[in-house]
């Protein structure tokens, strides 16, 4: 024989609980009573619709408390109700009438089923929170993974330059030339620059909730945030070529706009120093019904296929020319994804005929 789960056997319902379930109960009965006195009194010929109220109030209290014992007791005080208050001799209880206790037998079957059902219902809503919740988690300890395994490849290599030149440059200062100096003073002043750069990636998680994975927005305007980003870029990358490209409507959307910069700068820093063009990007805002579209585009060399599907995962990048040694595109992208997340938005990556094109959609209501 099938047994009920342990669970639902130490289930205990909280006090508060109780008493609400208690009113809710009290309100349905009164509610029924006062509708049936309305029957009685307006259309005494269809006294079979007392009944049908008490039945359909019995099948609202059993759907909208927890538990069997309020259903069981409301069929009770139907029964007791069409008998006592509507039923020939009025205020008298007299159970030996014809039909009642058949009355109160489909009654009790109504309530213990719909009981039932609700009960059953609540503890898969139950299950389903649970279940998203561990995936949530789950997801949470990847991208916290992803994020430390980027963190301790991209920056661990800066530093390793910064200290290899200041050493270059202590032990050799007499012996180097002023354009040797030069040079290695450059390689140190961008290596730090790149980690300054991933301190600011770090510092913008921070402001993500960590329990909940979201964050406080506000309505913005897309054109002044792409213009913030711009100008914050600009400061970096003097030189950076872009064409934007917005709707000419003004356009407002719920989104922290400190992190949407940071989204729109890493994805156009990935492309200036990855590409390998000098070509301009492409940024371009799209309006959607119920979203906003942001492209960034570049015409370079697009990325690897076996890359794409795992880019945002905050994989250490191999690069290719020792050029590129300092400059990881994993961290950047893995805190782009983290961001777009959180505004209950999606990102995405894929290559088109001449270069690589980064997409992240923002919806225009949380």
């Amino acid at each position: 024989m099938k047994t009920l789960p342990k669970k639902f056997f130490k289930r205990k319902s909280k006090p508060q609980d109780v008493a609400k379930n208690i009113l809710i109960t009290s309100c349905f009965t009164i509610l029924a009573t006062i509708v049936a006195f309305w029957f009685f009194y307006t259309v005494p010929e269809q006294s079979a619709n007392i009944v049908l109220v008490y039945i359909t109030t019995l099948v609202l209290v059993s759907r909208f408390t927890t538990g069997y014992i309020y259903g069981i007791t409301f069929s009770l005080i139907g029964v007791i109700c069409v008998n006592y208050l509507f039923t020939y001799p009025y205020f008298n209880l007299n159970f030996t009438l014809t039909g009642y206790p058949i009355t109160f037998l489909f009654m009790l079957i109504i309530s213990i089923t719909i009981s039932t059902m609700t009960s059953q219902i609540i503890e898969q809503n139950e299950i389903i929170l649970e279940r998203e919740k561990l995936l949530m988690e789950a997801e949470k300890e990847k991208m916290r993974a992803n994020l430390l395994r980027s963190v301790s490849h991209d920056l661990r290599t800066p530093l390793t330059g910064i200290i290899g030149n200041t050493s270059t440059y202590i032990d050799n200062a007499e012996t180097l030339s002023e354009h040797e100096k030069t040079d290695i003073v450059k390689q140190i002043n961008d290596d730090s620059n790149w980690l300054l750069h991933m301190v600011e990636n770090l510092l913008s998680v921070t402001r993500i909730e960590e329990t909940s994975m979201k964050i406080a927005t506000s309505m913005e305007s897309v054109e002044e945030v792409i213009a913030e980003a711009i100008m914050r870029l600009r400061k970096r990358i003097p030189d950076v070529a872009l064409n934007v490209q917005v709707p000419e409507t003004f356009l407002m959307i719920p989104m922290d706009a400190m992190l949407i910069e940071q989204v729109i700068i890493n994805l156009v820093e990935n492309a200036v120093d990855h590409a390998k063009s000098t070509l301009p990007i492409d940024l371009t805002v799209i309006e959607h019904q119920d979203s906003v579209a942001f492209h960034v585009k570049d015409y370079g060399i697009g990325i690897a296929p076996e890359r794409l599907s795992s880019i945002f995962d905050g994989s250490p990048y191999t690069p290719q020319t020792p050029s590129d040694i300092h400059k990881g595109m994993g961290i950047g992208l893995s805190i782009c994804k983290t961001i777009i997340t959180a505004h209950n938005g999606s990102i995405t990556a894929a290559n088109h005929e001449n270069g690589c094109l980064f997409t992240f959609i923002l919806p225009k209501e949380n």
